[in-house]
């Protein structure tokens, strides 16, 4: 039943995303969706720092800071072609074309988020499993995150004009893709080649890439806007919250 609840999270969040952007017409642009990405980046940073990291290096595991390094560094490159849609930035570059690159890039990053909570699902052993608020963590900051991802995504699927069919089969796509994840954590054994610990930390280095470049993202005239400090804080508080 708990993984049943995940997966239609998961798909509803995103769901939800593009409802908003349809049907109340709020876009990637808005303030709400950028409060939105401040809360999840904050809830995300403080849950990397305080949860995350001290429970990947408490397993000892060899070179733990190399993968979370990695995963900083594998999120870079996917912004690349993305375009920073994961914080928010929907730019059409072409009307009637939705680059293939980006769905590729963000469906990566999707996916890989999905990996470690399978993992979790699945009783292999990893950091987050030894702690409740860990592991709940993890669940709920890619929940939190996902419903501004979803709402730049379909801002930038309208503004391509490639037709809302089209628009909403790519959203439903892309709204599966970390149940993918999910599904193949639980299938695939990592003992032989790659624990699950190892995946966690390279997750973990995407989210210090997303949440530091949500947080220091400045608005219009670098004026860093109270409105939103209170939402980064409001995330981290969060974190001490969920124990």
């Amino acid at each position: 039943m708990e993984e049943i609840l995940i997966h239609f999270s998961l798909i509803i969040a995103v769901v939800l995303g593009g409802v908003s952007v349809v049907f109340f017409h709020q876009t990637g642009k808005a303030k709400e969706t950028k409060l939105m990405l401040a809360f999840s980046g904050g809830f995300l940073l403080s849950m990397a720092f305080i949860h995350f990291i001290p429970e990947l290096y408490a397993t000892k595991a060899n070179q733990i800071g190399l993968f979370i390094l990695l995963g900083f560094l594998i999120q870079l490159i996917l912004e690349f072609f993305s375009g920073g849609i994961e914080h928010g930035h929907a730019h059409v570059h072409e009307k009637g074309i939705v680059p293939i690159s980006l769905l590729i890039a963000l469906s990566i990053h999707a996916f890989l988020e999905g990996v470690p909570i399978g993992g979790q699902l699945a009783g292999v052993e990893i950091a987050t499993n030894h702690h409740h608020e860990s592991s709940n963590g993890l669940f709920l900051g890619v929940l939190l995150h996902r419903i501004p991802v979803a709402i730049a995504l379909m801002t930038l699927l309208i503004s391509s004009e490639i037709g809302s069919k089209k628009s909403w089969i790519i959203l439903g796509l892309f709204s599966m893709t970390t149940s993918i994840g999910i599904l193949l954590g639980k299938i695939i054994s990592f003992e032989d080649f790659l624990s699950m610990n190892y995946l966690l930390a390279i997750v973990v280095g995407m989210f210090l890439h997303i949440s530091t470049t949500i947080i220091f993202e400045t608005s219009e005239g670098h004026k860093f806007n109270f409105v939103k400090l209170m939402m980064i804080l409001s995330g981290c508080i969060l974190t001490f919250l969920i124990h």
